[in-house]
């Protein structure tokens, strides 16, 4: 069986969270949603759980960080092409997110960006050509 990963985000307001991800395209699965989290599927083994304050600290007894305030993670989604990522970024700015809260990543071979969804969770994008997946940054600089 393939390994899945799902990545739990505290949110203020679950509706607003909802919004924001279905807006860059990502589908709410309503058989593991309720008024106290939803499950968003980006990709066949990736979802986002997006949980209330109160049902993530059912899970955690660690307080809540303030996302807007430092960063605990990064969150790094791949994209087909450079313009695949100038893309995702525009739709999360049209979704009320904000762009680039990180410096843009531009080596020739890799370029991302990023994108701060409505809690200050940051979500990066970034594309790699191809030849540095399948040899190594330095074959593809060459």
């Amino acid at each position: 069986m393939s390994r899945l990963i799902f990545v739990n985000l505290p949110v203020r307001d679950l509706e607003r969270s909802i919004s924001f991800y279905e807006a860059l395209g990502h589908a709410k699965n309503p058989q593991f949603s309720d008024d106290t989290a939803a499950c968003i599927v980006v990709s066949e083994a990736i979802h986002v759980m997006l949980l209330t304050h109160e049902k993530f600290m059912q899970f955690s007894p660690r307080p809540i960080a303030d996302a807007k305030a430092g960063a605990q993670v990064l969150l790094c989604l791949s994209a087909s092409s450079r313009e695949a990522v100038d893309a995702e970024v525009g739709k999360a700015v049209e979704a009320g997110g904000k762009a680039d809260p990180t410096p843009t990543q531009e080596y020739g071979f890799m370029y991302g960006r990023s994108y701060e969804d409505p809690d200050g969770h940051i979500w990066e994008v970034m594309w790699m050509d191809p030849a540095a997946v399948a040899n190594g940054p330095e074959a593809a600089a060459a």
